[in-house]
């Protein structure tokens, strides 16, 4: 069957899809995988013991700030990719590459402003070897309930599918992080908080084809 075909078949007739149908397999997923991602933070990690001093940390705030914007990213692009038929379209810059170059600019100014010395702490901090680990990690129930909620959407471009799912996973799982993570420097984040995000877009381009094939 083309796809064309299915899109009609699926819009009309006896098998048409409640409208409302797909967000809410989409928000249930959601939910379900971000609770678990937070009960996973709590339970192996938990969060840090400052936090009300450190929400007053402009930094705190560009921590959330990133994952936020990658999350709206994500979602769009898992809202689109996860319908048969529909293209990824063009995002809004603001939501995707902005508020990674704005980071990486804030990074940049951060460490001309540093001396040689001072260099290596901003850009690796004291959990350099975890962060992007314990990012990915949190990012596994979201990944797997969110490629459960897009097997259900009937997705075409399974790859894509997939990469979306990893990125929106990965985005709030960085925002689940940063209730625990000690670090505070622009270059840290800049690195290790989108190669953590990396890792679960990587995984869900990897999975797309195999688990979202119907």
């Amino acid at each position: 069957m083309k796809t064309d075909e299915l899109v009609s078949l699926l819009s009309t007739g006896d098998v048409a899809v409640p409208r409302r149908a797909l967000p809410t397999r989409l928000a249930l997923a959601t939910a379900t995988g971000l609770l678990a991602s937070v009960m996973l933070m709590l339970g192996l990690l938990g969060v840090r013991s400052d936090l009300p001093r450190v929400v007053t940390d402009p930094m705190f705030w560009v921590k959330v700030g990133f994952a936020g914007l990658l999350i709206v990213a994500g979602l769009v692009a898992t809202w689109r990719l996860g319908r048969p038929g529909v293209r990824l379209g063009r995002l809004p810059p603001s939501t995707t590459a902005m508020p990674v170059l704005l980071l990486w600019l804030l990074a940049i100014a951060s460490l001309s402003q540093a001396t040689p010395a001072q260099r290596a702490t901003l850009l690796l901090g004291e959990t350099w070897s975890s962060c992007a680990f314990l990012i990915a990690l949190l990012s596994a129930p979201l990944l797997a309930s969110t490629l459960w909620a897009m097997r259900g959407m009937a997705p075409t471009r399974l790859r894509l599918a997939g990469a979306a799912a990893g990125l929106f996973a990965g985005s709030f799982a960085a925002l689940v992080y940063s209730l625990h993570c000690p670090e505070m420097a622009a270059p840290f984040i800049a690195l290790w908080y989108l190669l953590g995000v990396s890792i679960p877009t990587v995984l869900g381009a990897w999975l797309g084809p195999r688990l979202l094939r119907w």
